[in-house]
């Protein structure tokens, strides 16, 4: 019985510091966004993967990237951007939640069709099952949240955090500061970010 007491409280206290990292990391990116207001972030987590990964792969470190305030991007660039990623940026809070479900419904029937009839590639010889293609419905926001803080992986908690994140973003930044973030973060090519290049 005072084993299984001990025990208990032990599990308690690890389930409150993971709670209380959880909370320190939260306002951590709180504190990292509200800087964002005033301070032009200097990379993003996309960013210094794409880069180790160049540098691991290719044996060279190649990043260019030049910051380019909001009035001196062309008007011509933003509004395609907006057209092509994010039509209704400017009117949802951040997520637009018609987009995720058809993005949903659509990667069900494209892995409903893989299981029925799969798809194969041949690489290195060998014949693959093809992935089927995996249709995204993130908005703007929700990429710059995901490039500025996360990794690429496709999990709930990831997409969770990064929903957090684009609330954050939202609230604490205005539209035009969030779309120049974005500008000057995207990629362009391999290794080229920003609006300059």
């Amino acid at each position: 019985s005072q084993r299984l007491s001990e025990s208990m409280k032990g599990l308690l206290r690890w389930v409150l510091l993971l709670g209380l990292a959880l909370i320190f990391l939260q306002l951590y990116f709180v504190l990292r966004i509200a800087c964002m207001a005033v301070v032009d972030p200097q990379s993003t987590a996309f960013q210094r993967s794409e880069a180790w990964r160049l540098a691991t792969e290719k044996g060279e470190l190649r990043w260019r990237q030049q910051w380019v305030d909001y009035s001196q991007i062309s008007n011509n660039l933003k509004r395609a951007v907006i057209a092509s990623e994010d039509d209704g940026f400017t009117n949802h809070d951040g997520v637009d939640w018609d987009a995720l479900e058809k993005a949903w419904q659509k990667n069900a029937k494209a892995e409903q069709r893989a299981a029925r009839k799969p798809e194969t590639r041949i690489t290195q010889g060998k014949v693959q099952p093809k992935a089927p293609k995996i249709v995204g419905g993130s908005t703007i926001t929700q990429q710059l949240a995901r490039n500025l803080f996360l990794s690429g992986e496709r999990t709930l908690v990831r997409k969770g955090q990064e929903l957090v994140l684009t609330m954050l973003l939202e609230h604490l930044l205005s539209k035009d500061r969030i779309l120049e973030i974005y500008l000057n973060s995207v990629e362009w090519g391999e290794g080229v970010f920003g609006a300059e290049a």
